[in-house]
């Protein structure tokens, strides 16, 4: 989990921490790049031998060493969407030179609290969402004799793609198992009226009362106190009269006045509200509103698939359809579904387009091109499906996290000019690359998607293409286009990468395009290299650009060589240098 949450509970280390300085990595590892502390553990990110990003749990107080083993051990047996699993345990050994700790997925995205504190109280349809995956996983516990006694918007993360993990499982065992006179912090859990003037005890029914806790926590911006709460229709009046009451009857003071099980709450919410009517937020139209024949697009979505998938939740939104989280039912795996919106599904040139698009997507099997796995239509709704990026995409992790070093950003770049460069090696461009179009899979690996204005090169396609921040100026004028714009919109990509903004700025595209011919960029924080790259993909005249991916892929390379070569000492690069003639002439 990245350090989203600098205001929670979470302290951002960065390095490698102090008590992990004598590891000794298996073969073929590495020490990630980022680090984060919360209550009595730090969490260390690891890249493994197949370069995935990994979180190392560990206990800095060596006290607590038994406390971490048995925490691994529980969360070893545990299988659930919202439980990080552990993968592995490395014990205490003195020829291994690493240890106590214990690996489980790298979780990208923020708690649910520190997005509270950014954007706000949740619209009703998420917080309904967050409750539902909560829930959901506190049943599972609950029904193997487990509590979780932590439930706080700050245990819970959010990933761009909408997943929803539960953290703080230091806290989620056996009271044996944790030392004498621990307990969660006050100050980021909401503590359950029962608790007052005793010590922390969690049971069945104070993990139900901080789940709803956190649901008025995501509806109202703020915890709820544990005495004298006020109703929820009163601090959110939107919120159905029927699923208030049934927060409020979970919000009771008294443990045996609220719902006998988690499960029978979640039935509840469920039974007010339909468990087939509810919108998630930002994506099509707002809750009440419909489409065609007064059915709203989810409805219209949900009834297209069928028993096929099972419709989780929004994704986001585009000028012609939406994208949306499913659940492959045959399959039995998560993928993403786009569907174009109702108005557009009318006109047969946009179907045909949209088909053509996951076709093209389909014919470029490469690793760094989102793959579609199937096309379908039923009556007015169109949809292709397509792997799932669970870690969002380049705009998501430059709003979390901003601006990123370019030593990070190397395999990601290199991986998308290898794919722009086989797409224009068997005749078609892009046109639209962007932020939103460079997705993240959950091992941060950077895939292309959305080829919906792509066209063959051959056809010398002309008209106003392209996001205005990022496209060429000869989109922005409607001229002829080759493969040079996608290398102009991988400059504006990696310089938006770099320094968290577009090279031209963002807004009216006249002005947009005045920048672009006139050369006006700020190019001054960045190493020679790196500038002489850009400058030459951001040329204002196709001519003086890369002529393709290829080009630009080789030219890179070339960059990042001098770039890491003027960090070595002379000598050291006198002695590379030479290798490399050598290699050279040997290679002639």
């Amino acid at each position: 989990m990245p350090p989203t949450d600098t205001t929670g509970p979470y302290l951002e280390t960065g390095g490698v921490a102090r008590h992990l300085e004598g590891w000794r990595l298996p073969p073929g590892w590495r020490w990630g790049a980022q680090a984060l502390e919360s209550e009595h553990r730090h969490f260390q990110e690891v890249i493994d031998a197949l370069d995935r990003p990994l979180s190392l749990v560990t206990a800095p107080n060596p006290a607590h060493h038994d406390w971490l083993a048995a925490e691994a051990r529980h969360l070893a047996h545990l299988s659930h969407p919202s439980i990080p699993t552990t993968f592995h345990y490395w014990v205490r050994e003195r020829d291994q030179r690493r240890g106590p700790g214990y690996l489980r997925r790298w979780i990208v995205g923020e708690t649910a609290g520190s997005r509270i504190q950014r954007e706000g109280p949740e619209d009703f349809a998420h917080a309904l969402q967050i409750v539902r995956a909560t829930g959901s996983a506190l049943a599972y516990l609950h029904d193997l004799g487990a509590t979780y006694g932590a439930l706080s918007p700050h245990s819970i993360w959010l990933t761009p793609g909408t997943r929803i993990w539960l953290a703080w499982w230091q806290w989620a065992m056996d009271p044996s198992s944790i030392p004498a006179g621990l307990a969660p912090a006050e100050a980021w859990v909401p503590w359950a009226p029962e608790w007052r003037g005793t010590a922390w005890r969690p049971t069945f029914a104070s993990d139900q009362w901080q789940l709803a806790a956190t649901a008025f926590a995501a509806l109202t911006g703020e915890l709820p106190p544990n005495v004298d709460i006020p109703p929820v229709q009163w601090v959110r009046p939107e919120v159905p009269a029927d699923v208030a009451a049934a927060l409020d009857r979970a919000l009771a003071v008294r443990p045996e006045d609220r719902f006998p099980t988690v499960g029978a709450l979640l039935r509840g919410i469920d039974r007010a509200i339909g468990s087939h009517t509810v919108l998630v937020s930002g994506v099509g139209e707002a809750p009440g509103r419909s489409t065609t024949n007064g059915a709203t697009q989810e409805q219209r979505l949900r009834w297209a698939l069928g028993d096929e998938y099972e419709v989780l939740a929004a994704l986001g939104r585009g000028t012609f359809g939406s994208v949306w989280r499913v659940r492959d039912l045959s399959l039995e795996r998560e993928v993403a579904l786009k569907v174009l919106h109702p108005e557009v599904a009318n006109d047969q040139r946009a179907v045909g387009r949209f088909r053509r698009e996951a076709r093209l997507a389909a014919q470029l099997a490469h690793p760094a091109i989102v793959p579609v796995y199937d096309w379908d239509s039923r009556g007015d709704v169109t949809w292709y499906t397509m792997e799932l990026a669970e870690g969002g995409s380049l705009a998501d992790l430059i709003a979390r996290a901003g601006p990123q070093k370019l030593e990070d950003l190397v395999p990601q770049i290199t991986a998308v000019l290898d794919a722009l460069s086989a797409a224009h090696q068997s005749g078609i461009m892009h046109r639209d690359l962007k932020p939103e179009n460079i997705l993240l899979d959950r091992y941060r690996r950077a895939r292309i998607a959305d080829f919906g204005i792509a066209d063959a090169v051959e056809h010398e396609p002309s008209g106003a293409t392209g996001t205005p921040a990022f496209a060429a100026p000869e989109q922005l004028l409607g001229e002829p286009q080759g493969p040079a714009v996608d290398c102009f919109a991988m400059g504006g990509l990696v310089y938006f990468a770099l320094t968290g903004r577009p090279p031209f700025g963002d807004g009216d595209p006249k002005q947009i395009l005045a920048r672009q011919l006139s050369g006006s960029i700020d190019l001054s924080g960045m190493r020679p290299p790196v500038a002489q790259w850009l400058r030459r993909a951001l040329s204002p005249s196709p001519g003086e650009r890369f002529a393709d991916a290829t080009e630009m892929l080789a030219a890179f390379r070339a960059c990042v060589r001098s770039v890491r070569l003027a960090k070595l000492p002379w000598w050291r690069r006198w002695l590379a240098l030479l290798a490399e003639m050598r290699h050279g002439r040997g290679a002639g």
